[in-house]
């Protein structure tokens, strides 16, 4: 997951549903569809821990400002826990906990063998130069030190954080134990252990996922429309891979506005966020729109794919699109997700759409414990054979008992994970 801000627009829906508040609602409403021990639904409701520390940081001026910085580890019945490490300022204990159980489901989904993690520190890193940002990193590494490492807990990049993140926390968590150990984040450059498609791979599978829905639903994709919210890592890659498998991509945007063709834009004339920050509305273009507006557009697919809540019981009616898919993490509220259900919109939800990200970066795990480099190609195929894996074990449950995709991803992913716990048992 990489860089937009996650800025929502006005607040509603009870100041818009919080992380943590969604993925208890959508456990508790997939509970209801599956066959598991109460017990085990309850513990899922709770992470193991939650560690708060405190980051200081000497800044260019000499001054040092003291951050807060969170690791919230949410289930390791599976394996590891997982997931990123955010900087922004509105990163809390309650979101990282929110945020490491989907992590959780995401995982359980694809079938990796990872728990949920998530955490970060509360700073604006456009505040920070790099050398702040380099230092804040290491000393955050030192404090979270006896809190993650390969068989614990990886880390890996989010908001506000990249590759070179990633390489200061695994030089940083390095040092400290005497030799280098790349396994203990992902998304690293690939000169030190990470892997090629890492940052290309929510893109990916979100794209892999709307392929897949547009079939599914009996259509071509040569003749789809396609609206993107968001250009940066995950829809400007999505875009462009369904641009080169045929579909028509008429509109894109990033947190300026949007730009729209009804003849199809041209996606690898217009840089990402990453390569251009908000360059959209620079790029030639028929019409310019809202970001609200390029939700409301009548397309074939949507793919908000910038931030959170960006789809609520507000504008929910007014979505045109036939097929919702996912890029973001929950760009859907819960009371908005019940009105595209009752309107028979399917949406193809984010643990399944960009789950490409945890399951590219479980590869660069496996290649960091074996020192082994996987091609680009390889990942890509092994990429793919995981997506087409996971989407048909949750069309299985839509076909046989009436799901919405959300509910069958969920049945899916606790399935598996009530099914691990059952059979470890719980200690006394």
């Amino acid at each position: 997951m990489t860089t937009p801000s996650p800025e929502t627009e006005s607040k509603s829906e009870d100041e818009l549903d919080s992380a943590l508040v969604t993925a208890r609602r959508q456990l508790e409403r997939a509970a209801t569809h599956v066959d598991v021990d109460p017990g085990v639904v309850e513990r899922l409701k709770h992470p193991t821990r939650v560690q708060q520390v405190s980051v200081p940081l000497e800044r260019e001026d000499g001054s040092v400002e003291v951050f807060t910085g969170y690791r919230a580890q949410h289930d390791d019945v599976r394996g590891p826990y997982k997931g990123g490490l955010r900087y922004h300022p509105e990163v809390s204990a309650e979101e990282c906990t929110g945020l490491s159980m989907w992590m959780t489901w995401k995982c359980a989904v694809m079938d990796l063998p990872f728990g949920g993690g998530k955490g970060g520190i509360a700073v604006d890193p456009k505040s920070l130069s790099e050398d702040e940002t380099e230092r804040l990193t290491r000393r955050f590494a030192e404090e979270l030190r006896d809190a993650v490492g390969p068989t614990k807990d990886v880390p890996a990049p989010d908001m506000g954080t990249d590759a070179q993140t990633m390489a200061w926390f695994m030089d940083a968590y390095s040092m400290q134990q005497g030799e280098t150990i790349p396994g203990v984040v992902t998304g690293k450059p690939p000169v030190i252990g990470g892997s090629y498609g890492r940052e290309e791979a929510p893109g990916r599978s979100t794209a892999i996922a709307a392929r897949e829905a547009i079939q599914y639903y009996d259509r071509e994709v040569s003749a789809t429309t396609v609206a993107v919210q968001g250009f940066g890592s995950v829809g400007a890659n999505a875009a462009r891979l369904l641009e080169d498998w045929g579909a028509t991509v008429v509109a894109v945007s990033d947190v300026n506005g949007a730009i729209y063709d009804p003849d199809g834009l041209d996606t690898h004339a217009i840089p990402t966020h990453e390569e251009e920050p908000e360059a959209v509305l620079e790029q030639d273009a028929p019409e310019t729109l809202g970001n609200e507006d390029i939700l409301e557009l009548d397309v074939d697919v949507l793919i908000p794919a910038a931030v959170g809540n960006v789809i609520t019981a507000e504008n929910a009616d007014a979505i045109e699109a036939d097929i919702v898919v996912e890029g973001a993490n929950g760009p859907t509220t819960f009371a908005a997700d019940t009105i595209l259900e009752e309107r028979g919109v399917p949406v193809i939800p984010d643990i399944l759409a960009n789950a490409g990200g945890v399951t590219v970066s479980y590869f660069e795990w496996l290649q960091d414990i074996n020192r082994r480099q996987w091609s680009l190609e390889r990942v890509n195929e092994e990429l793919e054979e995981h997506m087409l894996d996971a989407w048909d074990d949750v069309r299985e449950e839509v076909d046989a008992a009436g799901l919405t995709w959300r509910d069958a991803a969920y049945v899916v992913a606790l399935s598996r994970i009530a099914e691990a716990k059952e059979t470890r048992g719980l200690w006394p």
